[in-house]
């Protein structure tokens, strides 16, 4: 295998703020014996969440297996996952800052499946992919972003399945869609 050295285009702040979160953990797991130190795993996970390289090749990269390359970036995303708000958390929150308005939309994440996984499918995108919800304040700042359902799940559905639309409403809260959530 070929190594070479290469630009990860986010800043140190970044790369910090998640090796903080890694060191805090392991410390609270008593787990401070790893192969790589938390600035590295840090390194990993963000070289695989930005670049999308396969496990195999962020392993050989940083010198670990693949299984543990794999747990790495499991550990980090859950950790991370854990820090961020709740949809009624983002929804006070946006209460609180005095929004006018809040914006609803749906994406398709793209992933790779064979096309015997028909309910990751989305007709729309003509591809696989999962259907993430996002609620943004006005200028687009994520206030939060639901979990991932197949891709074959439409918005609207999608929506009523994390009580989005009962809970902006019941919040009254002036919400922005498109029309993929006529009929709420």
């Amino acid at each position: 295998m070929l190594f070479y050295r290469a630009a990860l285009p986010l800043s140190s702040q970044t790369l910090n703020y998640l090796a903080g979160i890694l060191r805090r953990n392991r410390q609270a797991l008593k787990s401070t014996k790893r192969r790589l130190n938390p600035g590295q795993q840090a390194m990993l996970v963000l070289v695989y969440l930005r670049k999308g390289e396969t496990f195999a090749e962020i392993a050989a990269g940083f010198d670990v297996g693949t299984a543990t390359a794999w747990r790495y970036v499991q550990e980090a995303v859950a950790l991370v996952a854990q820090r961020s708000p709740t949809l009624d958390q983002a929804i006070r929150a946006a209460k609180r800052t005095g929004y006018a308005f809040v914006v609803l939309d749906g994406t398709l994440i793209p992933i790779d499946r064979l096309a015997a996984d028909r309910p990751f499918y989305s007709g729309k995108h003509k591809r696989h992919g999962m259907n993430i919800q996002v609620l943004a304040a006005p200028d687009g700042t994520p206030l939060w972003t639901s979990g991932s359902l197949p891709g074959s799940v439409h918005d609207l559905k999608a929506a009523r399945i994390w009580g989005i639309i009962r809970r902006l409403q019941a919040a009254k809260l002036i919400t922005l869609a498109d029309k993929a959530y006529v009929g709420a």
